[in-house]
């Protein structure tokens, strides 16, 4: 698997810099300070780049997804922001492996030996008995260890990316649980030990949102490309905290901050919003 440390190009859905100006000034600055390449994925209906492109395996293998999560095909006024990745890998010359299987690729955290995904993947596919699903997506992704951790009780996503990221092959980060019931917890943290992972606790906040599809105060959902990283600030109490943390955390990278309430609004924050891949 490409890991995150290992890429070095970025893309954005086209429609970011239009429907979200404010954040993409702001954005754009930060990029250009940390002399992070972008280009733009054209033709999408949503700013959600990281759900509907395809999950890069090897510097010649996407594999493409179907994009089609019931969060979405269930309602006829989200139905219509479903983008065409047909459409989009043709436009941008990249010729996926495809797959009938529904997986977001927000529901994908991947190391170079890991993959971690929610275990929402299993009632997105009901073609598939559990088995048959966990080998087929052993197989397309090329990995040594498939890991589930159960969906986060309030994420009507169903997205990992919110709750966990590797920090290398061996240690994970993940959201301080402490606020949440701890039947929750523990399956969580099981599912970690079981892997053989260790983890590291970061703060998490997102209790004082008015609305439940706010991401505000959820900073793992962060974006790293290469030797950088760049962090979702909400005007909290825990942004600096936690750009202290990741400044020791990633020693040798540039660690940079961005606003991102606009689109923390709309349920997604950094990770959401990227695809980043290994250009060769």
């Amino acid at each position: 698997m490409i890991a995150d440390q290992k890429t070095n190009l970025l893309y954005l859905a086209d429609t970011l810099r239009i429907n979200y100006f404010d954040f993409w000034t702001r954005f754009e600055k930060t990029l250009a300070e940390s002399s992070i390449k972008f280009d733009w994925i054209p033709i999408t209906k949503d700013i959600w780049a990281r759900d509907y492109m395809p999950i890069q395996v090897n510097k010649d293998k996407f594999v493409q997804f179907v994009y089609n999560p019931s969060y979405l095909r269930d309602d006829v006024k989200w139905k219509k922001t479903i983008s065409d990745v047909d459409a989009i890998c043709n436009a941008i010359g990249v010729t996926p492996l495809k797959t009938d299987i529904v997986v977001d690729g927000g529901n994908v955290v991947k190391s170079e030996g890991r993959v971690i995904m929610c275990d929402r993947v299993f009632s997105e596919n009901p073609h598939y008995t559990k088995p048959q699903l966990m080998d087929e997506l052993q197989r397309l992704f090329e990995t040594d260890q498939l890991i589930f951790i159960p969906t986060h009780e309030g994420d009507e996503f169903g997205h990992a990316d919110g709750m966990v990221r590797f920090l290398d092959n061996n240690t994970v980060l993940v959201n301080d649980y402490s606020g949440e019931t701890s039947e929750f917890q523990g399956r969580f943290l099981l599912s970690l030990h079981k892997a053989g992972l260790d983890w590291i606790e970061i703060p998490y906040n997102p209790y004082n949102n008015k609305l439940k599809i706010q991401a505000q105060g959820i900073y793992i959902n962060y974006l790293e490309i290469g030797s950088h990283v760049i962090l979702p600030a909400f005007g909290m109490k825990e942004d600096d905290i936690v750009s202290k943390q990741f400044e020791e955390l990633f020693r040798g990278k540039t660690v940079s901050t961005v606003n991102s309430n606009e689109i923390a609004n709309e349920g997604g924050v950094l990770n959401c919003i990227t695809w980043d891949v290994y250009n060769y």
